[in-house]
């Protein structure tokens, strides 16, 4: 079990649950390279304990990719839509477990 890092990291307000959401700073050398997606962690604020993290998989390039692709900022709106999807496939925020995927790489351009 894993807490995000506060650092960094955007609060958001999504069906009255307040989460708080990151995009790791840095790419990692896969995504520098642009052989992986960019990847973004959300988690519900809960000040008792932390419960399960939400890893999105965007399809596009980080932003501090190596080769100098551009990448769509990710927007709030998207992070909403990725919640609510997550939680649609039975993501629970605030019980405690493994990190929940969800990949929404095929949606790339359509982001609203």
């Amino acid at each position: 079990m894993m807490a995000l890092n506060q650092k960094g990291s955007r609060r958001i307000t999504v069906d009255g649950i307040e989460y708080r959401w990151r995009i790791r700073r840095k790419p990692s050398y896969m995504q520098g390279l642009c052989w992986t997606p960019m990847t973004y962690a959300v988690e519900a604020i809960n000040a008792d304990q932390p419960g399960t993290v939400l890893n999105v998989t965007n399809g596009q390039a980080h932003s501090s990719n190596w080769l100098g692709l551009e990448a769509e900022p990710i927007r709030p709106a998207h992070v909403a839509a990725s919640i609510r999807e997550a939680r649609s496939q039975g993501w629970d925020p605030i019980l405690a477990g493994s990190p929940f995927q969800l990949d929404r790489s095929a949606e790339r351009t359509a982001q609203p």
